[in-house]
């Protein structure tokens, strides 16, 4: 077992620190072009969280110069003026990106919102042209937290070809696009889910662990294989000795005695998925322009070249 000052930290902050930089370089590389990456993001209603989400994502796309084009809708707004919105923005060859703030109130049909976003639009990952194309293997705009938990494993382990990893959650958002990402990267992979039998034995065989279930501190050390890495992609406000405070869905201080590396809530996988987001407002606008190629190692993140 591993105590705790051997344990790598990762820091979220710092990935996402890197992926800005190399966006606002590449935004930098685009606007030599004549194109000025633009995000809009669509907020319905005064739901606190999501207002706090929207404001993060407002600044990153400040400080990587993408332009952000707010629309801050009133709670009552209906589905069909939402889903009119939308289709101005489709049509607007100066958006690149569309991101709807979830959750929506409840007299409007998420789904049906989601798949009226432009695929070349949908930053999110989320319209099932992007999810069919995931799967595929093609190059598609992807889900941002999974897309960030590959960076973070990626980043801490290096090439994953051949590791188990095992997936606790089966949400469209992250469980069902994150085991497709490992697939793609030649893990072996399983998902766990509210049905699996013998949930901790599976989770016990992975070398890698990616929890989303939205269940406080859910898994402990006895789920853990010594030594393997966890990403921890649960955020949950939980109340303890009279005040609030947020925690994972993994029982940070139990598992920091056998695993090798972890991620921290917070500042583990939530700065990256705003960091991926705006990287997908950069993939999404080179994908509008199929004669303009970025090309995709670090090293080469601003070069553009016409094709």
């Amino acid at each position: 077992m591993n105590s705790s000052c051997s344990v790598n930290i990762i820091d979220g902050k710092a990935a996402a620190a890197r992926v800005l930089n190399d966006v606002r370089d590449a935004v930098s590389a685009l606007k030599d072009y004549g194109l000025h990456p633009a995000l809009a993001v669509v907020l319905v209603g005064h739901d606190p969280a999501s207002q706090v989400y929207v404001r993060n994502k407002v600044l990153r796309a400040k400080e990587t110069s993408i332009r952000s084009v707010e629309h801050k809708l009133a709670a009552e707004t209906t589905e069909s003026d939402l889903l009119g919105l939308i289709a101005d923005l489709n049509a607007d060859p100066t958006i690149n990106g569309i991101l709807v703030q979830l959750p929506l109130p409840t007299h409007i049909n998420e789904n049906r919102v989601l798949q009226a976003i432009a695929p070349l639009k949908d930053v999110d990952g989320f319209h099932s042209e992007n999810v069919g194309g995931l799967s595929q293997g093609r190059e598609v705009l992807t889900p941002c937290t999974p897309n960030g938990c590959m960076h973070l494993l990626q980043d801490t382990l290096g090439d994953l070809s051949g590791k188990h990893a095992v997936v606790v959650g089966r949400s469209n958002i992250v469980g069902k696009p994150m085991a497709a990402l490992l697939l793609k990267a030649n893990c072996t992979v399983t998902v766990v889910h509210s049905r699996s039998v013998n949930a901790g034995e599976l989770c016990r065989q992975a070398d890698i662990v990616v929890v989303a279930v939205g269940r406080p501190r859910m898994l402990d050390a006895s789920w853990l294989k010594p030594g393997c890495v966890v990403i921890d992609v649960g955020i949950n406000r939980i109340e303890e000795d009279g005040r609030t405070r947020l925690v994972g869905d993994v029982d940070f201080d139990s598992a920091l005695r056998v695993v090798s590396a972890i991620t921290p809530v917070p500042g583990g996988v939530g700065p990256m998925t705003i960091a991926l987001l705006m990287k997908n407002t950069v993939t999404a606008t080179r994908l509008q322009h199929p004669a303009l190629t970025i090309h995709s190692t670090p090293a080469e993140a601003t070069c553009l070249s016409i094709s």
